[in-house]
């Protein structure tokens, strides 16, 4: 029976192709003549292409996965490999886990079922069947496709547990500050987590107007805030001022700045963060967060963000 071996195999492409092109291509060739592969020649390709051995010595290679008990003791280095043994040492050398008749038997003849249910082998095919140099190398061959796609797939996995994590702990932080502000009665504050951090927002700033000067009411906000701050380590935090729709876009958004630089540089002598590790930035009336057309959404918009920033 004929089994065709993707280009990729050879070439060096998509499907596990990098391990072949790292394989002498005189040996490729060779396999690919094969009627019939030796369990030494076998065990020497698949471990060097599942990265468990790298070696030329084909004897060397047979011995290590008897050892391993990853083929039977009884067969020779130069006999014929049958497929199912060398299913066994496909699902060692790949580390694949099997099904509960494998788990409790480890034998070949289940090792064999399981890469026939994964579609690891493919066509007509049966346990004690002679492998070719062909299926040699159409079984490597989905079975590093295959271990790329899991480890892409974990990658993915961790990737998301990761940011689960992140926005676990920024809620926390979030719900902790929360209860500090409103346990020391600081008005006007609010606390939520966000994709950037967690940010603590100074709603209807009492500056006066055109002025940049912090008014009493918003220091002892900031002296509040100060102390939760100074108690987080390497803290980076990012000060955003904000206006309501009033004055020209120039005049907006220079005010929004030098409050939100007033507000960083008060926090910066408070202690709370160092100078290198925080930013002021002013958006004007470009973000408003409630309607500009009432006096309660003018004073909703006429804020202060202090983000504490993701390391």
């Amino acid at each position: 029976m004929f089994f065709f071996v993707p280009n990729c195999c050879v070439a060096g492409g998509g499907g596990g192709g990098g391990v072949f092109a790292q394989t002498v291509p005189d040996e490729i060739e060779v396999l690919l003549e094969t009627g019939a592969v030796t369990y030494s020649q076998a065990a020497r390709f698949i471990l060097e292409a599942s990265d468990v051995l790298a070696t030329d010595d084909v004897n060397k290679a047979f011995k290590f996965a008897q050892d391993k008990k990853w083929l039977p003791k009884k067969v020779l280095a130069n006999q014929i490999a049958r497929l199912d043994y060398l299913s066994l040492l496909f699902l060692n050398c790949f580390e694949l886990k099997g099904g509960i008749f494998y788990t409790i038997t480890k034998s070949p003849h289940y090792a064999y079922r399981e890469l026939v249910y994964r579609s690891m082998i493919q066509g007509r095919t049966y346990p004690s069947m002679e492998v070719s140099g062909n299926l040699l190398l159409f079984i490597t061959s989905r079975m590093l496709g295959s271990r790329d796609r899991e480890a892409e797939a974990a990658s993915i996995r961790r990737a998301y547990a990761e940011a689960a994590e992140r926005e676990a702990r920024r809620e926390a932080l979030a719900a902790e500050i929360s209860a500090i502000l409103t346990e020391q009665e600081v008005s006007d504050t609010t606390v939520e987590a966000t994709d950037e951090g967690v940010m603590i927002t100074l709603s209807d700033i009492q500056f006066l107007a055109d002025s940049t000067v912090l008014p009493e009411s918003e220091i002892l906000k900031l002296q509040e805030i100060a102390n939760i701050l100074i108690s987080i380590p390497n803290i980076k935090l990012l000060v955003s001022g904000h206006t309501a729709l009033a004055g020209t876009t120039a005049g907006r958004n220079l005010i929004s700045l030098e409050r939100a630089r007033a507000v960083a540089n008060y926090l910066v002598s408070l202690g709370a963060c160092e100078a290198g590790n925080i930013t002021a930035v002013g958006f004007g009336a470009d973000r408003p967060i409630a309607d500009n057309t009432t006096e309660e959404g003018m004073a909703a918009n006429r804020r202060v963000e202090i983000t504490i920033l993701e390391d």
